[in-house]
């Protein structure tokens, strides 16, 4: 087998003889005419070149013509050159035909190398995406026809279930049949072959009603290929003879839509090769004669010259507001207000009205700046839109400034981000300001910003705020909060418009979408929106009293009394094809022109003649959905060749007798009235008053007062002669020992006190010794042994009982605490709480006020909480073990005075 890789295929075509033909020839070229000259440099550099790839390309660009890539030995070089030099030009002819045959099969080569890589891209793709759905037990569309395809031809089963199907289905509708893919006309052929066959042919009536249009075949995208509708027909044509049964074909010519002006440009605008891709008859006739019907062509609206001296910073990619595209829906817009305003009339014979917002449907090829300009127009001018039918949310300018801020919340080190939330409207820095703030930086932009922040003092208390709330604030609130308390959402509309507003209500929408289905940390929500396009789409036929703007495509099935198609001038097709199939299960991946062998041309070409026939099956949907009124403008260079849509419906309006006017072209039938009647509805938008509270700043929150503790009342909580005795760390650490061993010792063997004892104080606190240990457990045990002291610690005695309640004493405040033992009765509550203090009082009223405070505390819950009990309050002090009830006028009192903030 010959070595065909590329490298092989470059060394073999130029060989030393054909080197030496170019080394004698090029200095006889320097002395000719311009054009051999610079023939002469190129053999000259290819004579130099030592890489046999490069060589054979500059021989390609030079030997080759431009477009069909075949050998110029018909005019190169010069005819003076060709008699001076016949024998050295007829083998430089000789190259350039070896060089033309070695185009194409080293152009072949690198298409197949391509090919391969993306084959073994496209397995280890394919198989994880297989892998994906398997786990999830998912299909997609494709899937399901596969599938279905495998069940019903290649499948061991496949007869048993078509003969079980064939006892279920007794009718079959095909409807929109012209949009129908190959791979879907399999199944259906499959699901009636026993329609037409055997014994089940005769046995009961069977119906195939096939319903469509190939001259509205307009989604190739997705497979659809109007050539199989004739090609299925005939096929059930034959089927059908064969049982001599008859098919049965019925064309529909009268259309129940569209005025008689509106059918007649069509017919008058598809003839000629315009008539390329309309399959069958275009002859229409409309149903309501007496309906009444206008086309308008508008004069297209040319591009004005750009001045070469534009100042250096504007964007180059930017409209100016000079743009014929802005200008076209400047004077739609006007139009459209100025119609509905002087109250045109509109409807079917007497039926007349007048023309209201949901009356307008306009239709653009493609969601381009036109179309944005539309919207964007109409909103200005307080028409009822109802937006883009299509929306992608990421892409919307201000969602990205709210992303860009949520971002940086997340990562404050984001310069990136920082900076466009800067330039923003959220933030409104300017470009010098920008400038001086990360030129010549020593750390992160927020640092720099940080560093000035007495020129920025509002900027940077925004981005405080927000950092301050990222961690712990749900997505949806922290949006929200940037759009409403720092005036994000007003800020983005007065700088985008009104038409920023369906991005951002989808975006919070979105955000809370997320919260619903995934844990709400913002971190988690910048990468799940960003992991997929999120993309809306509205239901415009349910659009009602609104003017709908959409792409031909997604106006499928729909109408509307008013049509306007502004979009008329662009030709660009809409394909977008990498995959390019060269023969039967033969793929290839598209190369560029000039590197593409003649099989991929043909294929490209082919296809783009394809593509140029549904953009004439395209115009025919556009224009057949009107009823009563078709507008048709356009804005831009027309160009002198092509079959633009304008160029198209002006030759048509000309077919088709259109008059003349200030305005342009017009066809109309008798039927039409120019009449006005003033409309009580109007098209703009009634702006209902905002309420007071809507925009008035939210009341001050009262911060929720401290709840406070029995112990934390104030007061001293020992005798002055104990304060110098210990410290008060100490004390305290030593008192909730004690605590701790009188929570747990109780109703314990004594046995396992010490080894109790050990392991809680070993868990409260490693440090302490076990010489401190025995000197507590002794206290504990004498206060255990106690006689007197038996029923505090009985088992139905509770331990550690939280206790809450509002206290009239403290003017309703909230106290929660913890009372030590609680002793419960029928009749009587004993609450005891233990205290540690070396030095004890002698009475109740010697008691520090500190403890009467807390005690009270707990008398006056404890009466709320038991009214018909009679409470005992006490202390136990463990120093000696001794029992003190609490009068209740002394804790009252106490509490009483208590001053609390």
């Amino acid at each position: 087998m010959p070595d065909m890789t590329v490298d092989s295929i470059a060394r073999n075509t130029v060989n030393a003889n054909d080197i030496d033909v170019l080394t004698r020839i090029a200095p006889i070229l320097f002395e000719s005419s311009v054009n051999d000259q610079k023939l002469g440099r190129a053999f000259h550099v290819a004579i130099a070149e030592g890489d046999d790839k490069i060589r054979l390309q500059f021989l390609i660009n030079c030997m080759l013509s431009k477009d069909r890539f075949e050998a110029k030995t018909s005019n190169t070089p010069t005819k003076a050159m060709r008699e001076e030099h016949p024998d050295l030009v007829a083998k430089l002819h000789d190259l350039m035909v070896r060089v033309e045959t070695a185009r194409e099969v080293f152009v072949s080569a690198v298409a197949f190398t391509r090919a391969i890589i993306l084959s073994d891209f496209a397995w280890s793709f394919l198989d994880a995406y297989n892998a994906y759905k398997l786990l999830h037990g998912k299909l997609d569309y494709q899937d399901l026809i596969e599938k279905s395809q495998e069940l019903l031809q290649n499948n061991s089963m496949s007869q048993w279930i078509l003969y079980r199907l064939d006892g279920g289905i007794d009718h079959i509708l095909v409807d929109e049949a012209q949009d129908t893919s190959p791979d879907q006309w399999r199944l259906i052929e499959c699901l009636t072959e026993e329609f037409t066959s055997g014994q089940g042919a005769s046995d009961k009536e069977r119906t195939v009603f096939v319903v469509g249009d190939e001259k509205q075949s307009i989604y190739s995208f997705q497979g659809a290929d109007p050539k199989y509708f004739g090609e299925m027909r005939d096929l059930f044509f034959a089927r059908l003879e064969a049982i001599e049964t008859k098919l049965h074909k019925q064309d529909l010519l009268f259309s129940f839509r569209s005025a008689a002006p509106i059918l007649n440009l069509v017919d008058q605008t598809f003839v000629g090769d315009a008539r390329k891709g309309i399959i069958g008859d275009v002859l229409h006739r409309t149903f309501k004669t007496t309906k009444p019907g206008r086309v308008e062509l508008w004069p297209l609206i040319e591009a004005a010259s750009v001045p070469e001296d534009q100042p250096w910073y504007e964007p180059l990619d930017r409209p100016s507001a000079s743009d014929p595209r802005q200008e076209l829906a400047v004077k739609i817009a006007t139009w459209i207000d100025t119609t509905i305003q002087e109250g045109r009339q509109i409807g079917d014979g007497d039926d007349l009205r007048p023309v209201r917002a949901g009356d307008f449907l306009i239709l653009v090829q493609k969601r381009s700046f036109l179309f944005r300009a539309i919207i964007k127009e109409l909103k200005s001018h307080g028409l009822n839109v109802a937006g883009a039918d299509r929306l992608i949310v990421g892409d919307e300018l201000a969602v990205k400034d709210v992303l860009s801020l949520l971002k940086f919340a997340a990562t404050p080190e984001d310069d990136l981000s920082l900076a466009e939330v800067m330039r923003s409207p959220l933030l409104n820095i300017t470009e010098g300001e920008l400038f001086a703030l990360a030129y010549g930086r020593k750390a992160t932009l927020w640092q720099s910003l940080r560093d000035h922040k007495d020129r920025f003092e509002t900027v940077k208390i925004i981005l405080d705020e927000i950092l301050a709330k990222a961690d712990w604030m749900r997505p949806f609130e922290l949006i929200d909060r940037i759009l409403t308390l720092h005036k994000g959402r007003e800020n983005l509309l007065d700088r985008l418009g009104e038409e920023a507003e369906d991005g951002i209500d989808e975006l919070l929408s979105q955000a809370m979408r997320y919260e619903q289905i995934e844990a709400p940390t913002l971190t988690g929500f910048l990468n799940w929106f960003s992991s997929g396009k999120v993309e809306i789409k509205r239901e415009m036929d349910s659009a009602a009293g609104q003017i709908r703007v959409m792409t031909v495509h997604a106006s499928k099935g729909l109408e509307a009394p008013i049509v306007i198609l502004p979009d008329t001038v662009s030709t660009r097709s809409r394909s977008d094809i990498e995959i390019v199939p060269l023969a039967t299960d033969l793929i290839g991946w598209k190369s560029r022109k000039e590197h593409a062998n003649q099989a991929e041309r043909l294929v490209l070409e082919a296809q783009k003649e394809l593509d140029k026939q549904e953009r004439l099956r395209l115009l025919y949907v556009a224009m057949t959905r009107a009823e009563n009124w078709l507008v048709i403008c356009g804005a831009g260079k027309l160009g002198r060749t092509g079959d633009p849509w304008y160029r198209l419906v002006s030759n048509g309006m000309e077919n088709a007798g259109a008059t003349k006017n200030d305005h342009g072209l017009v066809l109309q039938n008798e039927f039409w009235s120019e009449e006005c009647i003033k409309s009580e509805q109007t098209a703009a938008v009634s702006k209902a008053a905002c309420p007071e509270w809507l925009i008035a700043a939210a009341p001050a929150v009262r911060s929720s007062e401290k709840t406070l503790s029995p112990s934390d009342l104030g007061g001293a909580k020992v005798l002055p002669t104990e304060i110098d005795d210990m410290d008060e760390a100490i004390a305290m650490r030593r008192g909730s020992l004690i605590h701790l061993l009188l929570e747990h010792l109780p109703n314990k063997p004594e046995v396992d006190w010490e080894r109790l004892s050990q392991s809680l104080m070993q868990r409260y606190d490693d440090k302490t010794d076990n010489a401190e240990m025995l000197e507590l457990l002794d206290i504990v045990a004498r206060v255990l042994k106690a006689d007197a002291l038996k029923p505090v610690f009985a088992p139905d005695a509770l331990a550690e009982v939280n206790i809450t309640a509002q206290l009239p004493e403290l003017d309703g405040r909230q106290i929660y605490g913890t009372i030590d033992r609680l002793v419960i009765s029928d009749n009587r509550i004993t609450a005891v709480d233990f205290k540690s203090n070396r030095v004890v009082p002698e009475t109740p009223s010697d008691t520090p006020i500190g403890l009467l405070r807390q005690m009270g505390a707990y008398l006056s819950a404890l009466q709320q909480i038991y009214p018909d009990h009679e409470i005992n309050i006490a202390i136990l002090w463990t120093q000696n073990q001794k029992f003190m009830s609490l009068p209740h006028d002394i804790v009252i009192d106490a509490l009483k005075a208590t001053t609390t903030s």
